[in-house]
């Protein structure tokens, strides 16, 4: 029987080898990085070390706070900003409305958010994704620059939940950033929170300089800066060229939900006469590892927030799937995943 193929690495991707070595260096460094002794203090350094390898791997200038992932990255930021009002574009994570369920939501045209629609943001937090999750569309195409300058002018701040885009796509412009290591091929339990500036929230005690709570998690910081190593999508396994010309033949079979820019590794597709619980169960006997949407709500009935918010119809939305691509996919995977969805069109 021929292997099975994963293409839910929206979900979580495979974890490198570079940074499952790392994370065994980090479990020989078995002591913790605050304890003042010897061995804490080696630990500590080693933490070090891989939060700079993170920032310049990134581009980043400013603080990053490791946390367990971009939930709680997301919680921190919106629940932490110095702000009186938090503001969120239609289609964000689930993570970020349990996070500011009292928040303003602005809707999303054409696939952005438009920069004006967030120029009365005074003292405000306004979150917009870079990458969405579900259908791989960038929120902020050619806009990104203007929509940092509409919120800093708006007297506001902006955060950018880029757990789908960073080790990918370059991060844009905004005051504090999300990222999640296990999206790019680092481990799971790890992320971060860039802050251009600590005095824009508010610490709480404990470690990372007070503002997160809980034992720093050194095997995934270190394999987290070893996966970012590792490269972009330059390293991976196919190239751009070969991700659209993938989602061409999904789209000879199928529609393709794009509602605006496309990212080249997320792509939501719509049989035309499967539901999205058939295909999933038929694909998977099939060999395909594929989903219908977020993990978080890819286990509902519902239709998908998300595609709500882009205007996808009902009808279309209940016949979308998600296929997600990462650092270990193949060219014989995609070339195997389009003849079966051919077959089942």
């Amino acid at each position: 029987m021929a292997e099975r193929v994963y293409l839910d690495h929206a979900a979580t991707s495979p974890l490198r080898p570079a940074a499952k070595a790392a994370m065994e260096e980090g479990f020989r460094l078995w002591a913790n990085p605050s304890s003042p002794h010897a061995e804490g203090r080696k630990a500590r350094a080693a933490l070090e070390d891989a939060r700079e390898r993170i920032k310049a791997a990134l581009g980043w200038n400013g603080e990053l706070i490791f946390t367990s992932g971009a939930s709680e990255a997301l919680w921190i930021a919106l629940n932490r900003a110095k702000v009186e009002r938090r503001i969120v574009s239609a289609v964000e994570h689930d993570a970020v409305f349990r996070a500011a369920p009292d928040a303003e939501v602005v809707p999303v045209t054409d696939g952005e958010v438009n920069p004006e629609t967030l120029s009365n943001s005074a003292g405000a937090l306004a979150a917009v994704q870079y990458v969405n999750s579900e259908t791989g569309t960038n929120l902020m195409p050619y806009v990104q620059s203007k929509l940092a300058e509409s919120v800093r002018d708006g007297g506001g701040q902006l955060l950018v939940d880029c757990s789908q885009s960073a080790g990918k796509i370059a991060l844009p412009e905004a005051d504090m950033l999300v990222v999640s290591a296990h999206k790019f091929g680092g481990p799971i339990g790890i992320g971060a929170l860039l802050v251009r500036d600590f005095n824009l929230i508010d610490p709480v005690g404990g470690h990372e300089r007070g503002y997160r709570q809980g034992t720093e998690n050194l095997p995934g910081a270190m394999g987290m800066a070893a996966a970012l190593e590792a490269g972009g999508l330059d390293s991976w396994a196919t190239t751009v060229e070969q991700h659209f010309d993938f989602k061409n033949a999904l789209f000879s079979h199928g529609e393709v939900i794009a509602p605006g820019s496309q990212c080249s590794h997320i792509f939501a597709v719509a049989h035309p006469t499967l539901s999205a619980q058939a295909l999933l169960i038929r694909l998977d006997a099939m060999g395909f590892a594929v989903s219908a949407g977020s993990a978080c709500s890819s286990g509902t009935l519902k239709k998908s927030r998300v595609l709500d918010a882009f205007g996808v119809p009902d009808d279309v939305a209940a016949r979308t799937i998600r296929v997600s691509l990462g650092w270990s996919t193949t060219p014989e995977e995609l070339e195997r995943f389009a003849a079966a969805w051919a077959s089942l069109c």
